[in-house]
């Protein structure tokens, strides 16, 4: 493992970074080591492929990767002329429902960012029934800024 340093305004930031080979051998294995664990994401062999799938993989990818989803979702905000700070509660509900299910190009945003922590295995079984599993998957994300709505709020500028 190397470490590249890159500058950040005053920051200096180190960032790890490996050797393409080594990654790329294990990726499947890298990928699933990183997710987080789902005690209530129970799998069983009652349950529909599609809710194994969901359990299995879209739930803990969509928790692995919530914080960037709130930082795509802020930078969504802004794009959109910070409206959404002037909303109601029930119309930020409204605007985040509306974000995920009608901004064709933030939805295919969002579904990459989940998309691409599958593994091959993975990904080829979501493109045997992406129609559901996108319906899955946004729910998902939908629910998770939903739940964490309180987070969105106007930032403050420091002086």
């Amino acid at each position: 493992m190397e470490n590249v340093r890159f500058r950040e305004s005053e920051k200096t930031t180190i960032i790890p970074t490996f050797k393409k080979h080594y990654i790329m051998e294990n990726r499947d294995e890298y990928l699933v080591a990183l997710r987080p664990d789902i005690p209530s994401a129970k799998v069983n062999d009652t349950m529909s492929a599609d809710e194994q799938f969901q359990n299995r993989t879209l739930r803990p990818v969509a928790k692995l990767q919530h914080d960037l989803l709130v930082e795509v979702f802020r930078n969504y905000i802004k794009k959109h002329k910070n409206v959404f700070y002037g909303l109601t509660a029930v119309k930020r509900i409204d605007y985040i429902e509306n974000a995920v299910n009608r901004d064709q190009k933030f939805r295919n945003s969002l579904k990459g960012i989940i998309m691409g922590m599958f593994t091959i295995t993975e990904y080829l079984f979501y493109i045997s029934n992406s129609s559901a599993l996108n319906k899955r998957m946004m729910n998902i994300v939908r629910e998770r800024l939903i739940s964490s709505i309180q987070v969105f709020e106007r930032p403050t500028i420091d002086l």
